[in-house]
């Protein structure tokens, strides 16, 4: 298989062993931005996904080497949780200068731990998700970069591992913004009680989790690392008139992180 194109949104079309036919394009409402979910970017999307017409991969790098500039840190190498916050690793090793180093490796034999009935077997089950390889940070400042922290509970035994097998410090920098709102578009996200984010321990949530620091990626700069490229594409083919269109939200949904949502809520 290769790439062929991207569907617009509103697009209806219709693949057959012959051709690809656009059947219609449903218009958006006039002066409306389109709201691309930012979160796929971040999360949801394979990282060989292309959306407006960038790498999903190239995304969270450059979302690793904005939260680099953010947020630095003294320390010794750079890693992350297998495997989703790698390129985000990556882009944080890379504009820090340190190196990127694997500590933990993945137990193929475990299933998916987000769908244990419960909290206890959830942190058990990261417990025996992962190996650690103790050689490659005994001794050694860790920053270790995730992609998103949702309620706090799965980073928390992580920690814990590493610094019981001998990490002397480890510092947590998560390569997208806090959730705290609801998404009403489809994204099965956690209550509002449930985020981290809106809890009283998010105030002090390096001591909650047990890190000796916590920084999130600010929502500017997860915005600029998304739209860099897309700004750069549309300067380069003149179409300056389209991109001034587009500032402000500038075509993607940041609901769940700043409560700003793309449509009106009716009730």
């Amino acid at each position: 298989s290769r790439y062929y194109r991207e569907v617009l949104p509103g697009e209806i079309v219709k693949i057959s062993r012959y051709d690809v036919q656009t059947l219609d394009v449903v218009p958006r409402p006039e002066g409306d931005p389109s709201a691309f979910c930012i979160f796929e970017y971040v999360y949801f999307a394979r990282p060989d996904s292309i959306f407006e017409g960038q790498m999903v991969y190239s995304v969270r790098r450059r979302c690793g080497q904005q939260l680099a500039i953010e947020a630095p840190v003294e320390a010794d190498l750079v890693s992350t949780v297998p495997e989703s916050a790698t390129p985000a690793a990556l882009g944080y090793a890379q504009k820090c200068g340190l190196p990127y180093v694997e500590v933990l490796c993945k137990n193929r034999y475990v299933g998916r731990t987000f769908i244990q009935p419960n909290m206890r077997l959830r942190q058990l089950g990261v417990a025996k998700k992962f190996g650690v390889l103790s050689d490659n940070f005994k001794g050694k400042r860790v920053v270790i970069i995730d992609d998103s922290i949702v309620r706090g509970n799965t980073i928390s035994p992580i920690i814990k591992l590493l610094r019981e097998s001998g990490a002397k410090e480890v510092h947590i920098r998560v390569a997208s913004p806090p959730i705290r709102f609801p998404c009403y578009m489809g994204i099965n996200i956690p209550t509002k009680e449930e985020l981290i984010a809106n809890r009283p321990e998010f105030h002090d949530l390096a001591n909650y989790i047990g890190a000796d620091s916590v920084v999130y990626l600010s929502v500017e700069g997860l915005v600029s690392s998304v739209q860099e490229s897309i700004k750069a594409r549309e300067e380069n083919e003149n179409s300056l008139k389209t991109q001034k269109s587009r500032v402000g939200k500038i075509g993607h949904c940041t609901a769940c992180l700043t409560g700003e949502y793309p449509v009106e809520l009716e009730w």
